[in-house]
């Protein structure tokens, strides 16, 4: 096998490792989303809250930064 095939192999390689990776991640934030948007709809009392509680819940991660950040800093 020649180097330059040598060094394709490992490139995709490299790559195909990078997707993976971004998939769990992506699937993470995708069930995080799912249960935070379950949360906050059922504990909403109007319309418009069910539509604020799913806008919350794409940036669920923010939420669940700042509450770590406040419960270590304390």
């Amino acid at each position: 096998m020649s180097e330059s095939t040598q060094s394709e192999i490992k490139k995709n390689l490299f790559k195909r490792g990078r997707k993976n990776q971004s998939f769990s991640g992506n699937a993470v934030y995708g069930l995080g989303f799912i249960g935070a948007s379950i949360y906050y709809v059922s504990c909403a009392t109007s319309f418009w809250i069910g539509v604020l509680g799913i806008l919350k819940a794409l940036v669920w991660p923010a939420f669940l930064v700042y509450g770590l950040l406040q419960y270590i800093t304390i």
